[in-house]
């Protein structure tokens, strides 16, 4: 739907009328607001193990780790990190965490050592939850800065006098829970991101806005994700990445469904656990729905349960879109948009929806119910019309309310009339679908994880032998795009391809990895000292070209 405001903007909405959002309620209330529904059906099923946590058994547990961590110390305001793979422990962590008003910061636990304790101090952590095979990364900076370890399972040998076990965390009584008054306004989680450019940056997401996107998503008599009671969620993507833990976790608590959780994708059990507890949505990226698409085993196994599969943080091309339609025979196939800053969904397929509407292969949804989305000229800033190409902005609550400790990185992303802006291009068809076909922003998508230039810009430019780099995407058909490096030798320096590689790969997580280093003779940059990335994405072209 279209309309104009007096600016002149061309302002695109729902096709489904807005809704009642109780925006006054705290994330943990809102999402068990509808418990008494079906608190003896199953919330949580551990792949791994088998356990099943009942909503009312996941809503205890969340209430004693509030008072586990109110006990330890932690305060209204206070922020613990989440280092954890998928499990019941970082659901009951994180919704602990909401229950006294604390932040939770949630970091991918295959980082390295460098990179958690760069976000731990970076938001304050005042404890760490985490397993016993990475305390060993965080155990110098919390025994040198106050902080806190709690283990889920037996801490080593060594680290034991240091960690508290999480068990013991919540077999706190609940009678210990205080009184806490969260304003809307307050923050709940930080996910970090890189934004549209630069390092990554926390991201303030408050309880007004977590509400307001889950609401977005599953809530009204039509939802745009319906979502229900008797509904199985596979739960592979990881819950320290915003898409996972917004539109699984607090999509699926909100609707009553049963999440299955995975700690890591690996085809055969992936398939089996579905078969096996008749999984009705599955929330994929591209890189899972390629495996399945190229898996020889998938026609094995019995998918039929499986009613909605949605694709997100990362374009799907619509051959895979295509490819993947026969894999799911009785599932509605479609696609989701997001970005950490948003909430993160700003667009969501309306073939989800409970009364389902007619979708274009490689549209990436129609702009989210409560909220307002228009498309600008990259050059003037001008409201453009349907089917013209610009910058995507987005605006209503569910929209960050900033980035930690950096007003000038916010007022860039967020402008004095409220618009967020995604440095993604794409445009609105006649149909209110978006479709996204450019990105101005300089992130790489690897596998859907976010890589940032300068991140691995900065760690070059510590080599003695490097006097200058550049960091681009290139395509690549199992990850979407890798992290190429085009690097200018210091005088006389011989240093090669492999050197620098191993240089990097020492420093980061595996998806920050160099996938390939050109020696150039200077890094092209405008007037101001900008890299000129286009240029370097130009000679990438070239070269596969020749090649």
């Amino acid at each position: 739907m279209e309309t104009a405001t007096r600016q002149d903007d061309v302002i695109f909405r729902s096709k489904l009328p807005d809704i009642y959002i109780p925006k006054h309620l705290p994330l943990h209330a809102y999402c068990f607001e509808n418990i008494s529904g079906y608190r003896n059906k199953p919330c949580l099923i551990n792949g791994a193990t088998d356990d099943v946590y009942t909503y009312g058994e996941v809503e205890a547990l969340s209430r004693k780790a509030a008072a586990g961590l109110s006990r330890l110390g932690l305060r209204h305001g206070d922020t613990i990190m989440i280092l954890l793979p998928n499990s019941p422990e970082f659901v009951f962590a994180f919704l602990g965490a909401s229950y006294i008003g604390a932040v939770s910061t949630m970091a991918n636990p295959f980082f390295t050592p460098a990179e958690v304790i760069k976000q731990a101090k970076a938001s304050n952590a005042k404890l760490i939850i985490t397993q016993a095979c990475h305390v060993g990364k965080v155990r110098d900076y919390s025994s040198g800065n106050g902080v806190r370890v709690v283990c889920v399972d037996s801490p080593p040998p060594e680290a034991a006098a240091d960690c508290l076990l999480f068990s013991e965390l919540i077999s706190s009584d609940e009678s210990e829970l205080p009184a806490v008054e969260i304003s809307p306004d307050d923050v709940v989680a930080l996910p970090y991101s890189s934004g549209t450019t630069g390092l990554p940056k926390g991201v303030m997401l408050t309880h007004k806005g977590l509400v307001t996107s889950v609401a977005q998503q599953v809530d009204g008599e039509n939802p745009n994700l319906y979502i229900h009671s008797d509904d199985v969620i596979m739960c592979v993507l990881p819950f320290f990445h915003i898409y996972s833990l917004n539109s699984i976790l607090l999509c699926g608590l909100r609707g009553g469904a049963a999440i299955l959780l995975m700690q890591k994708f690996d085809i055969v059990p992936f398939l089996e656990l579905i078969q096996r507890y008749r999984v009705t949505i599955g929330p994929f990226v591209p890189p899972i729905v390629l495996a399945i698409v190229k898996s020889p085993v998938v026609d094995k196994y019995d998918l039929s349960s499986v009613r909605t599969v949605m694709s997100g943080a990362a374009p799907l091309g619509k051959e895979l879109e295509e490819a993947v339609r026969n894999k799911f025979p009785n599932a509605k196939l479609g696609q989701g948009y997001g970005m950490t800053e948003a909430g993160p969904v700003l667009a969501m397929c309306l073939a989800f929806a409970k009364e389902p509407f007619e979708i274009k292969s490689g549209a990436c949804g129609t702009v989210v119910r409560n909220a307002e989305m228009k498309i600008i000229d990259t050059e003037t800033g001008a409201s453009l019309g349907r089917n013209q190409p610009g910058e995507i902005c987005i605006k209503g609550d569910q929209i960050m309310k900033g980035y930690l400790n950096d007003v000038e990185a916010t007022e860039r992303t967020i402008d004095k009339q409220g618009w967020l802006h995604t440095g993604d291009i794409g445009f609105i068809d006649e149909d209110d679908e978006l479709f996204i076909i450019d990105r101005l922003k300089e992130i790489i998508k690897y596998k859907g994880y976010q890589v940032a230039p300068a991140e691995l810009e900065a760690l070059l430019l510590t080599h003695p032998n490097i006097s200058d780099a550049a960091v681009v995407p290139m395509k690549d058909e199992q990850a979407g795009e890798v992290p190429v490096a085009f690097v200018v030798r210091s005088n006389g320096s011989t240093i090669s391809e492999d050197e620098i590689k191993q240089f990097i790969s020492k420093q980061v997580i595996f998806y920050k990895r160099i996938s390939k280093v050109f020696f150039i003779d200077a890094i092209p940059k405008n007037p101001s000292g900008k890299i000129l990335r286009k240029d370097l994405r130009a000679k990438l072209v070239a070269t596969a070209s020749t090649n």
